[in-house]
Parts: structure tokens; sequence; C-alpha cells
């Protein structure tokens, strides 16, 4: 039963949430041959302020750019 746990920042639309389910599964049918039935995949969204980047909070970060 393979488990994957993604982080992201939050923000995602569903469709793209759906399109990573899709293509996480895809692989790892491909690459480990499991059945679709037997995968989990967990996405998890952080706020940006939750996550440090380059030596700073997400959020600020994304300020300078």
């Amino acid at each position: 039963m393979p488990y994957m746990n993604v982080k992201i920042t939050k923000g995602a639309t569903r469709a793209q949430k759906e399109e990573l389910v899709k293509a996480f599964t895809t692989t790892l049918v491909d690459v480990l041959g499991k059945k679709p039935e037997h995968i989990h995949i967990v996405i998890d969204e952080v706020e940006e302020e939750n996550w440090g980047y380059a030596g700073m909070l997400t959020d600020d970060y994304r300020k300078q750019i």
C-alpha cells in the first residue's frame, strides 16, 4: 500500500490537485507496478507564513521577487 504525502503552499486549484494525484498514481503504477486502488496520496497545504525558504518565511521571500 504506497502512501505519498505531498506538501505544497496554499493556492493550488482543485483541478491542479486532481492532476497531481493522477500523475503521482500513474508514476507509482508505471515505476513500481502498484495497483491504483492500493495507492493513497495526501496533499497538505501549508500557509506560506509557515514555510521557510532561503532563510526566510516564504511569504516574505515571494514579496522580493
